[in-house]
């Protein structure tokens, strides 16, 4: 079987060429634009084929995709401050990817890996520009399944739970924005592989699926839980919502790709709560408790401190 993973050398793709190598794989390709998170893939699975390409624009990794028995639409523009890089990378690089399998002549199975920001309270660039992306999908015409993950965390982590564990171990004081009490799904990215792998191994989904995390953990709760794991000695301590807003935009002042903006941290205190379904039963994957997972993330002797760029 010939995969081809479009973006794949970020969070998912990384975790999800891991276990596909575990498992057997070995035809795999990525295409990825970020030759250092690239370079890291290569030297940690090293029989994974890597392919360095900008998927906004038309090329030779097309046809990578056309002799492709499954693709999975990894590739997600998740933080920025200017909306152009969101509509490269969600939206035009979708396009080019779903043009490229209608004129196939075998089209190849497609997982697309959307995002539960599409149901969203929230309207920044990431939610606007996802739920574009899923609307080409559908509208293709392609059957597919099309999979809504909550915020993921695991291996290889470059931002969200991971870019936290590594800022807690360096500041003294570690900042919460107003009282910290906002109901996070984390989803544990090695389940979300598991749950991939069903879709590509079994062939018969093609629907839209909410893949939440299938507990309700505030996100204090949540900071404190990373604190004691990786054994970190900064004080938690909460401080105004404005102020923190007010930091985070200085911060963006003199950082062009910051690791939290503005705009996910109003997406932090929107009041989201995603539907809960029986994906373990549905795919035939057993959930990882968050304790379990926050164990396995940190400290995995071979992936537990390999940290991918920006």
């Amino acid at each position: 079987m010939k995969i081809v993973l479009p973006g794949g050398a970020g969070l998912v793709g990384q975790n999800l060429c891991a276990r596909l190598s575990r498992r057997g794989y070995t035809n795999i390709h990525v295409i990825d634009k970020h030759q250092g998170n690239l370079t890291t893939l290569k030297k940690v699975q090293p029989d994974i084929h890597c392919h360095f390409a900008d998927l906004a624009e038309p090329g030779q990794w097309q046809q990578l995709i056309s002799d492709a028995d499954v693709v999975v639409m990894l590739q997600a523009q998740i933080g920025g401050l200017d909306y152009q890089d969101f509509e490269r990378n969600n939206v035009q690089a979708s396009q080019y990817i779903l043009d490229t399998i209608h004129e196939s002549t075998q089209p190849p199975y497609l997982v697309h890996i959307s995002s539960s920001v599409v149901e969203s309270v929230a309207d920044d660039f990431y939610s606007r520009s996802k739920r574009r992306q899923e609307q080409l999908v559908l509208d293709s015409g392609i059957a597919c399944p099309i999979l809504r993950p909550t915020l993921m965390f695991g291996w290889f982590d470059r931002k969200h739970l991971g870019w936290l564990s590594r800022f807690m171990q360096k500041v003294p004081v570690f900042p919460i924005p107003g009282h910290g009490r906002y109901i996070r799904q984390p989803l544990y990215v090695g389940d979300f592989c598991d749950i991939i792998i069903a879709c590509m191994e079994q062939r018969d989904f093609h629907e839209i699926y909410n893949i939440s995390g299938q507990e309700h953990i505030d996100y204090i709760d949540m900071i404190r839980q990373i604190r004691r794991c990786i054994g970190a000695r900064c004080l938690i301590t909460k401080i105004p919502y404005g102020l923190f807003h007010r930091l985070l935009a200085t911060w963006a002042v003199f950082d062009r790709n910051p690791p939290f903006t503005t705009q996910q941290l109003a997406a932090l205190v929107a009041r989201d709560e995603f539907e809960i379904i029986d994906w373990p039963g549905i795919f035939g994957v057993t959930a990882t408790p968050y304790a379990t997972a926050i164990e396995e993330t940190f400290h995995d002797p071979k992936y537990g401190q390999i940290k991918l760029e920006f």
